[in-house]
């Protein structure tokens, strides 16, 4: 089945827009408008042998063909990689290796502001930490909730480090937006559709894991539903996939980095921590992923990860972070392609 988008011009009509959605109707394709900050879309799905009524249309400025199950996705609709704003000077692409990391739980108030301000000294460029833990076993640590997320606006307010965290259900979403600058989706909701919708209808930055059992397709057609809603803000995070060996937590998959890049233009971070679940192959696993092609890392850190509450047989103590972001600032500098200038500096002082 074959996908046409037709690209509108900045400041093209509502006529113009509804005209391109009437007509496309007419010859019987299911047509969806979408807005998107390059100018609003319409992508339609069905059988077309001629496409000049649709390329002279007023407002239309370019129109793509594409077979993709995810052409908002897709490099057949924007052939240039897209970056990804997390707050004022923090990005996830454009060639700088951004690193985001934290403990896997907020667990209490010394935890968090302790670990936010030691990884935002290394280098951190933004501070993960779960307010509400999706767990397999439903008596294991559950998250803070409410409690855990204002104790992550005070590491953000003393660090200036934004903010990633879960959110788990579609209510959810409304209440926590003031609060948090990037929705992480978890491994477990990754094709928890009416979440993605309702994702895709606010204006902030989205996280994307990969379904623990998910094909590459599957994931990025997931993608698909926050883009189709209008918001274009979506970061990749290869997290491992579940096979049958057991010495780790999962298997890494570095070739879905590569794979990405050439399918798609949004950017995608690598989870060596979730990945493997051993702390000491999370430093190898981080500068292969760089030298793979990530624009960035997702690191569990933990002040003292024998007593975390979740995760810590894979989170970095402090001081481990502190050599492995040494590692990747000098890896990330010999590199082609990447940022030289602010790459992750090491000695950057706390705000």
């Amino acid at each position: 089945m074959k996908r046409v988008v037709a690209k509108m011009r900045k400041g093209a009509t509502k006529l113009e827009v509804a005209q391109a959605l009437r007509l496309m109707e007419c010859r019987k394709l299911e047509a969806r408008f979408v807005n998107h900050p390059d100018g609003c879309m319409v992508v339609a799905e069905g059988e077309v042998k001629d496409l000049s009524w649709l390329e002279g249309l007023a407002g239309v400025e370019e129109v793509v063909e594409t077979k993709s199950a995810f052409p908002l996705a897709s490099r057949d609709v924007r052939a240039t990689p897209t970056t990804v704003s997390l707050a004022p000077g923090v990005q996830i692409g454009g060639g700088e290796v951004a690193v985001i990391a934290g403990p896997c739980a907020v667990e209490d108030r010394d935890q968090i502001l302790t670990t936010a301000e030691s990884v935002k000294a290394s280098g951190a460029k933004a501070l993960r930490g779960g307010a509400y833990k999706p767990r397999t076993n439903p008596y294991s640590f559950q998250g803070l909730g409410s409690e855990g997320v204002s104790l992550l606006e005070e590491a953000r307010s003393l660090t200036g480090l934004p903010i990633v965290t879960e959110v788990m259900a579609p209510e959810d979403v409304e209440w926590l937006l003031p609060h948090v600058d990037v929705f992480q989706v978890g491994s477990r909701n990754m094709q928890n559709f009416s979440l993605l919708k309702t994702l895709g209808r606010v204006d902030k930055p989205v996280l994307l894991k990969r379904g623990m059992m998910a094909t590459i397709d599957e994931w990025l057609q997931a993608a698909e539903y926050v883009l189709a809603g209008g918001n274009s803000n979506v970061i990749l995070c290869e997290r491992g996939i579940r096979c049958f060996e057991k010495r780790t937590r999962n298997v890494l998959d570095l070739s879905a980095v590569p794979l990405i890049k050439s399918l798609s233009h949004l950017p995608i971070v690598v989870d060596p921590s979730h990945g493997t679940g051993c702390r000491n192959l999370v430093p190898s696993m981080s500068l292969a992923a760089i030298a793979a092609g990530a624009d960035g890392l997702i690191i569990e850190v933990h002040p003292n990860p024998e007593k975390a509450l979740s995760d810590g047989d894979q989170s970095l103590t402090l001081s481990e972070f502190a050599l492995l972001m040494e590692s990747v600032r000098q890896l990330a500098s010999v590199l082609p392609g990447r940022v030289k200038e602010e790459v992750l500096c090491s000695s950057a002082s706390v705000a």
